[in-house]
């Protein structure tokens, strides 16, 4: 299990993100050498935990709890076949692509070593927005990336250092519950019946997730 590959990327004016900026971070491409992660602070105050990365929509990204994003080599893999084009370590916005791990199976407060300083922590999944549907320009991207229930995982920062491309992961210690990533992101979205089964995952979880969840299911129906 390793990181693929860091990526970040400069803040940039869209006119398909509902965000008050008018812009977007998404656009992140594989970074050369080390990248200093480090915790970003509040929720709604804090942005990106890496260094030369842009987070500019703070209501739902970035924070302590949301300070880097991963997403698995093997997911854009299977996403390229089905949409029929390449994309690239970095396409779906993630700040880690990662190899060899599956992300599904996370479970909501388990811990990661990355290389030989850096800890982070499993928060929970991405939801997807209209500014990762825009960035994708695929129709019904919002509905097809949540059937798929692989989100990806939201970490916060433990230890802070540095980190790059070809770094180990190594799991250091999981919690006592089963609560995976796939099936919290199930539970507030499309199985919302399911969600009193994950609460006993809520000492790890996102602060603002289940808040979250409650606008994007009124607002996308899913």
């Amino acid at each position: 299990m390793k990181i693929a590959s860091v990526n970040a990327g400069p803040a940039k004016a869209v006119d398909y993100t509902d965000a008050p900026s008018g812009t977007t971070g998404i656009d992140k491409r594989p970074v050369e050498g080390p990248v200093r992660v480090a915790r970003p602070g509040a929720p709604g105050v804090g942005a990106s935990g890496l260094s030369g990365d842009s987070v500019c929509d703070l209501r739902f990204h970035g924070g302590d709890d949301r300070a880097v994003y991963a997403f698995a080599r093997e997911d854009l893999d299977g996403w390229e076949r089905e949409l029929g084009r390449r994309l690239a370590n970095g396409s779906f916005g993630e700040n880690l692509t990662t190899l060899g791990i599956d992300l599904r199976d996370a479970l909501v407060g388990e811990r990661w070593r990355l290389g030989r300083e850096v800890v982070l922590e499993v928060t929970g999944g991405r939801l997807p927005c209209r500014t990762f549907a825009g960035w994708l320009g695929e129709r019904r991207w919002v509905r097809r990336f949540t059937q798929a229930a692989s989100p990806g995982v939201m970490l916060r920062v433990i230890e802070p250092g540095e980190i790059r491309g070809g770094d180990a992961i190594e799991v250091m210690c999981r919690p006592g519950h089963d609560v995976t990533v796939s099936r919290l992101f199930r539970a507030l979205t499309v199985e919302r019946a399911a969600l009193p089964g994950v609460l006993v995952a809520a000492e790890w979880m996102e602060r603002e997730q289940l808040e979250i969840a409650r606008g994007y299911a009124a607002k996308y129906g899913v």
